[in-house]
């Protein structure tokens, strides 16, 4: 999550990330750093339905899957991933095919800093050149900070999935935000 140009009127504050911060695509080597991301915002329990753990192994196998269309970035401080993002195709119907969700996480000793802005804003401009017309998002309630983010650069709530998922024996809903990317829609 570089400067982007989307279909709205609002400005955009976009940071660069500074050189010892630098966005880049993920790397076998950053497989157990993206699992221990991941698995502080599973135990926050606002932030996924997922479970843990999700060892370097494990998140090695996840990135080799993935798809070229479904790229994975971290913001790599001084050879550290502090936070990951990722974009994925929404469906595999060919009508939605320039649809696509995305994931931001920052690890707990970066928050608060505008890294997941800055990830967020990566993402918004590298899409269009994966062929994405379109990013949703999927927040989990109580994920105020997500739901913020989102928010902040320029997305919209189109609606919230109620009972949405199961998690530690309640029924969790799911709000659904969304940002056009190409200018004629």
């Amino acid at each position: 999550m570089n400067g982007v140009g989307v279909g709205s009127s609002r400005s955009m504050l976009v940071r660069v990330p500074t050189p010892d911060h630098l966005i880049r695509r993920a790397e076998p080597r950053d497989a157990g750093a993206i699992g221990a991301i991941y698995d502080d915002a599973i135990a926050t329990g606002v932030a996924t339905f997922a479970a843990g753990p999700h060892d370097a192994a494990e998140r090695r196998t996840w990135l080799a899957a993935r798809g070229e269309r479904a790229p994975v970035w971290v913001l790599d401080a001084d050879g550290t991933a502090i936070a990951w993002a990722a974009l994925a195709p929404f469906s595999h119907r060919e009508w939605y095919d320039g649809v696509a969700e995305y994931t931001v996480y920052v690890s707990s000793s970066a928050q608060g800093g505008g890294v997941g802005g800055q990830m967020l804003d990566h993402l918004i401009g590298e899409a269009p050149g994966l062929g994405y017309w379109k990013l949703v998002g999927m927040i989990l309630e109580g994920n105020e900070a997500g739901l913020a983010l989102a928010r902040g650069r320029g997305f919209r709530e189109v609606g919230t999935h109620h009972a949405h998922g199961h998690v530690d024996g309640a029924w969790r809903d799911v709000t659904v935000v969304e940002l056009h990317l190409a200018e004629n829609r």
